[in-house]
């Protein structure tokens, strides 16, 4: 199985409804592993937060699985991806799981178990990568990386539930946080995951899923920066590899658009898979608006405040090269408490007055 034409990309797309979706955590998980593990997946809470998603029109989310999990409970991963993809689906949100992902901010190697509880005050504190980044590094790893990775796309591959596969979430991403600074994981990281993203395209294509499959371009350019679609040799390759592009851009409107204009090239559908961060002036005020008005499809960081503590800034240094203020008096993502009432109720119309028609048209050709 090849990567998909430009023509079959723009059929799937035109089949597709304006997405307007959300990463999602539940509130009571302070990491992907805690999510999804046998003694932690929290049914009740998943259920109530997705269902207000859907009263306020989102129609998709993005969530990332943990290979820790399928290592150590393969039928129980399966059986609740299987629960989660049927609840979200009854509520009209279509999900886009994620296979592996190198944000292991907290700093620590996942450990498949009890996570710890949030550092005070700090955004994404305990966050694991998965499958984590020693084992990246470690090739004798990947004959298991590809088992899971396949089997997953074998047992969802043909799931009209799934919207599409985002293979792997920031490959070589280096940042860690803690206390109010960031520092960085070793560079060894970058070239072993930019291969084990390509390897994994490959392992996906070879099990022909019908969906199509992505990798986000995640390190979009400083303001001022001449602004160019391929950023990194990993960005690269992961915009050439993937069937349809996506993105993620924490920044203010203009310096989003001019990124859309220069991916524009590529001709193909566009989704910002991760954006949205009040302190760097990327909001839903302005910026959900323009992704509507351009086409693009767009998730959200964030749903609902919990334990990951993702209402609290990334650390000010971060958030300054941002051209923003690490406020703590501003929510930096999630639109609602944890009682689902609005952080901004402003926020929560304007989704509700853009998704509305799209909402008629389902309902009409149901």
């Amino acid at each position: 199985m090849e990567r998909w034409s430009e023509e079959d990309a723009k059929a799937w797309w035109a089949s597709t409804p304006w997405i307007c979706g959300f990463n999602f955590l539940p509130s009571t998980a302070v990491n992907f592993l805690e999510m999804w593990h046998r003694d932690s997946f929290d049914r009740a809470t998943i259920e109530r937060e997705l269902g207000w998603a859907a009263e306020i029109g989102y129609n998709a989310c993005r969530v990332n699985l943990h290979f820790l999990v399928w290592k150590h409970d393969r039928d129980g991963l399966i059986g609740r991806l299987d629960w989660f993809l049927d609840t979200a689906t009854r509520l009209g949100i279509r999900t886009v799981p994620c296979l592996f992902d190198d944000c292991g901010f907290g700093g620590a190697e996942p450990v498949y178990g009890p996570q710890p509880d949030p550092l005070p005050g700090v955004h994404n504190g305990r966050a694991v990568a998965s499958p984590g980044r020693a084992t990246v590094m470690d090739r004798n790893s990947w004959p298991a990386l590809e088992a899971y990775a396949r089997d997953i796309v074998r047992s969802f591959g043909h799931d009209r539930r799934v919207l599409f596969w985002d293979i792997y979430n920031e490959p070589g991403n280096r940042m860690q946080f803690s206390g109010g600074g960031f520092s960085l994981y070793t560079d060894a990281l970058v070239p072993h995951s930019r291969d084990l993203m390509e390897a994994s395209f490959a392992w996906v294509r070879a099990e022909a899923p019908i969906h199509p499959l992505t990798v986000g371009a995640w390190t979009t350019p400083l303001p001022g920066e001449n602004v160019h679609p391929y950023q990194t040799e990993i960005d690269r390759s992961a915009l050439l590899h993937s069937d349809i592009i996506t993105f993620h851009a924490y920044w203010r409107a203009g310096q989003v658009a001019k990124f859309i204009d220069y991916l524009e090239v590529l001709d193909r559908p566009m989704l910002c898979t991760e954006w949205m961060a009040r302190a760097v002036d990327s909001r839903i005020s302005d910026q959900l608006r323009m992704f509507h008005d351009r086409g693009v499809g767009c998730f959200q960081w964030g749903l609902v405040r919990g334990r990951t503590q993702t209402d609290a800034p990334w650390p000010e240094a971060l958030v300054r090269t941002h051209g923003g203020r690490a406020d703590r008096g501003l929510w930096f993502h999630d639109v609602l408490h944890a009682d689902g009432s609005p952080y901004d109720p402003a926020e929560i119309e304007t989704i509700r007055g853009l998704m509305r028609p799209d909402r008629t048209v389902r309902q009409e050709g149901a």
